[in-house]
């Protein structure tokens, strides 16, 4: 019975950690609102379009439960997103992208966003598809441009 439930235990706990797998961070010196400020800059410059700016703490703070900085731009760029919606029109269910900006409990800030490749992984043909890794591509270099 013991072996059982440590095998379930350690079963549950690397299901944990491939989860956190999905997740790519960047880390930054810039606070939270630059990091962000930076990122909507770059997404710009890239051609693409911000369709929202979400600020988590400002929402926390109206309920009184204040949270670190952490905000989440959605941006979004047809010829990266349409090519995957017309492999599959349930891709549309995880675009437009969308990183976050947020201030862990060390003060660091950081810069995370699902991988895209994990995020459709359901969806086969998308998943093995080059927009996907062109996905990957420009949400590196737009992190890292954010980042810097």
């Amino acid at each position: 019975m013991r072996t059982l439930i440590l095998a379930s235990i350690l079963s549950f706990g690397g299901a944990l950690a491939a989860m956190a797998d999905d997740i790519i961070k960047v880390q930054t010196n810039k606070s939270v609102v630059e990091a962000l400020d930076d990122l909507e800059a770059a997404v710009g410059n890239a051609g693409a379009t911000v369709f929202a700016r979400i600020d988590h703490a400002a929402g926390a703070e109206k309920v009184g439960t204040p949270i670190p900085a952490n905000q989440v731009l959605i941006f979004g760029n047809p010829a990266l997103g349409t090519p995957a919606m017309q492999i599959d029109p349930r891709a549309g269910l995880f675009l437009p992208l969308k990183v976050q900006a947020y201030e862990d409990g060390n003060g660091q800030v950081w810069l995370a966003y699902e991988d895209p490749k994990e995020t459709m992984d359901e969806l086969d043909d998308v998943e093995k598809s080059p927009v996907i890794e062109k996905m990957r591509g420009a949400l590196a270099k737009l992190t890292a441009a954010a980042a810097g």
